[in-house]
């Protein structure tokens, strides 16, 4: 098999994997009584394929656990809000990444766990059309962080495996 099918494998293993992981997520009943408190361990494929494989195809791999979790799993609206934190976590790891010279993945992860629920709330607050929504800031940057920096230091120590294969 030539380099470029079995990357488009991989791709499509990870992404899978990631929908698993927010499938088994799902079942999780709320640890908290806030809207939108989960773990956001998908973001440990998202985080490990930034790393492993590029800016392009983690952002491949996020665009296809989004979509399909949504299809399977949610609503419209559900996608929405996890479209607008999902790319702005993506955005602003990716800049982490760049500023921190792809050291402390954890504060990647914590950083982007942030702006993740940042990014959810302010897709709220214009679908809902209520700045009520924002009441739920602190709850959300607690869990956001705490969540990233989890998601963070798994995708880290999973970095450090070596796979038979490579070289």
């Amino acid at each position: 098999m030539d380099k470029k099918t079995l990357k488009t494998a991989y791709i499509g293993l990870l992404a899978a994997l990631s929908l698993g992981i927010y499938a088994l997520e799902s079942l999780i009943p709320p640890l908290l009584p806030v809207p939108g408190i989960k773990p956001g361990l998908s973001n440990i494929i998202t985080l490990y394929a930034l790393r492993k494989l590029g800016k392009k195809e983690a952002a491949l791999i996020l665009t296809v656990r989004i979509l399909l979790s949504g299809l399977l799993f949610g609503n419209v609206l559900s996608m929405a809000y996890s479209l607008a934190g999902g790319y702005a976590a993506l955005m602003i790891e990716l800049l982490c990444d760049f500023l921190l010279k792809r050291k402390h993945l954890y504060l990647t992860g914590a950083f982007g766990g942030l702006f993740h629920n940042i990014f959810q709330l302010i897709a709220a607050f214009f679908l809902m059309g209520s700045a009520y929504v924002f009441s739920y800031m602190p709850y959300l940057a607690i869990s956001g962080i705490l969540t990233g920096l989890f998601t963070g230091f798994v995708s880290h120590f999973l970095l450090k495996i070596r796979i038979p294969s490579e070289s």
